[in-house]
């Protein structure tokens, strides 16, 4: 009788059973972490952060005075050189060299000596470092990368630009003529 009034009572719709079984058998383990993907791994070693190295604990050496560059006796020879060259010169013409072959140099420097033009060759380490402390200071921003000077006594202007014509590696850049400044537009 009693699986009877079960039975019946089991049958009545929205009724719930008395028992609920619970199922406990299986637990995930926790004990121990799940191992990284290996594509996780060689992303977090390359992007792992390395402190630079600690430098030494302050006080442990003397301290640095900057050392004011002396000049080799050879840039003061050539430093003398070029002052003697603005000094001397009325026409002094930078031009950069564009790749000249040795032979078209020749026949170039032959061209301008014609004209009574020199060429001259200085680097521009010295140049820079004596135009810095002279009045010519604005001509310094003219000698980056490879550069010579046409210097001439008088001015030859003309000659010298229809030499610079037939030569198309030599760029004109700028000049001091008579003591005074010009661009290469300003001709």
């Amino acid at each position: 009788m009693a699986a009877t009034l079960c039975v019946k009572f089991l049958l009545k719709p929205g009724c719930l059973p008395l028992t609920q079984t619970v199922r406990h058998g299986s637990k995930a383990v926790t004990r121990h972490r799940r191992p990284m993907h290996i594509l996780k791994q060689k992303l977090l070693a390359v992007t792992k952060y390395i402190p630079p190295p600690r430098g030494p604990p302050p006080g442990a050496y003397p301290s640095q005075v900057k050392r004011v560059q002396e000049d080799s006796p050879l840039m003061l020879l050539m430093k003398r050189d070029l002052k003697k060259v603005f000094e001397d010169y009325k026409m002094i013409a930078v031009v950069q060299n564009n790749a000249c072959n040795s032979e078209d140099m020749l026949m170039l420097k032959h061209r301008l000596y014609k004209h009574d033009i020199a060429v001259k060759l200085f680097p521009n380490q010295v140049t820079r470092s004596f135009l810095r402390d002279s009045v010519y200071c604005n001509m310094a921003p003219l000698f980056i990368g490879p550069t010579l000077l046409f210097v001439s006594k008088e001015p030859k202007v003309k000659e010298m630009l229809k030499t610079l014509r037939a030569s198309p590696q030599m760029t004109l850049l700028g000049a001091s003529i008579d003591n005074t400044l010009l661009s290469a537009q300003g001709w």
